[in-house]
């Protein structure tokens, strides 16, 4: 260790002492009475030192105030740096910052409530563009009608002559329908949308309706089927469609919800008509068997033992 280093962890003398400087300076910082004992003194650096005091404001349990106090070289007298309020060991301090897009959760969004999308959301990806037509895909350099180098000089005479033609006589050109545009196409199949799900999008969706209504929920594990073969599962498109739906059943929990086709509810459409589960058949008892009973027991038993001249009681079963 330097001596540089010791001399920076050893609390100068003359700012050490200076207590009485530092809360003066404390207390003309803060409100009246607000300004506790004195718990310590750390050193900042040579000839620089923090005295702190004890906090007494409400609301500020575990706070103190710093005083800042320092000296030049060779100096006797010790200056005020600086009075600030800080955090002690055992503040009470307000939770780390959050953005709102980390801290909101599904459900939070309510009426009027607007939630923007980031230019680079991973969960989407571009649509339709709109930039389909042939002029646009035209590089520099390459042959089209509006380059004037791909035309010799007498095709582009002949061209420039054409199009004043047809600038001064339109009266027979037919107006394009609106429908045989691209966007108009792009709107009727519903591609004319500026971003859509991307591949990890649809993996978080289905991850996450799979865990709400999926197989291994406790309803769907008792339920007498699943909602492949229920009536009122209505089916959705795209690719989704081949492992969701939405429950249309009225009373169902998943009513109005995306389900996996292998989820399932007592709300199923055709619980009623189908089989029971096998029972048991019930214990036949045949009362009209008669079981013989011996009056006495075997002579090997060992129950009653026979002697010479007990025959006559032994007859009896008893001794």
């Amino acid at each position: 260790m330097s001596a540089a280093t010791t001399r920076s962890r050893t609390p100068d003398r003359l700012c050490a002492e200076a207590v009485d400087l530092a809360r003066t300076a404390a207390e003309e910082a803060a409100a009246p009475g607000v300004v506790g004992e004195h718990v310590g003194v750390v050193s900042d650096g040579d000839r620089v030192v923090t005295h702190f005091f004890e906090c007494k404001e409400l609301g500020y349990r575990g706070w103190r105030w710093a005083a800042t106090v320092a000296r030049a070289s060779r100096a006797k007298i010790v200056t005020l740096d600086e009075v600030v309020l800080l955090p002690g060991p055992d503040a009470v301090l307000a939770p780390e910052w959050v953005p709102w897009s980390e801290r909101l959760r599904p459900g939070d969004l309510g009426p009027g409530d607007l939630l923007p999308t980031d230019a680079e959301d991973i969960r989407l990806e571009s649509g339709y563009s709109g930039y389909s037509g042939y002029d646009d895909r035209l590089a520099p350099g390459d042959s089209g009608d509006d380059d004037p180098v791909a035309l010799s000089p007498a095709l582009a005479e002949l061209a420039e002559a054409e199009d004043i033609e047809d600038a001064e006589d339109t009266s027979d050109l037919a107006t394009p329908s609106a429908r045989s545009t691209i966007t108009s196409v792009a709107d009727e199949l519903g591609l004319r949308r500026a971003r859509v799900l991307s591949r990890y999008g649809l993996h978080i969706a289905a991850d996450r309706w799979e865990e709400a209504f999926g197989a291994q929920t406790p309803m769907a594990q008792a339920a007498p089927a699943t909602c492949v073969s229920c009536g009122f599962l209505t089916p959705i498109g795209g690719s989704l469609g081949q492992a969701f739906g939405v429950c249309a059943n009225e009373f169902s929990p998943a009513d109005g919800r995306v389900v996996s086709l292998t989820y399932g509810c007592g709300g199923h459409s055709e619980a009623a008509v189908m089989p029971a589960p096998p029972r048991p058949a019930e214990p036949v008892v045949d009362e009209n068997r008669v079981d013989p009973f011996p009056l006495r027991p075997a002579a090997d038993s060992g129950s009653v033992p026979v002697g010479d001249g007990d025959e006559e009681t032994a007859e009896l079963g008893h001794s």
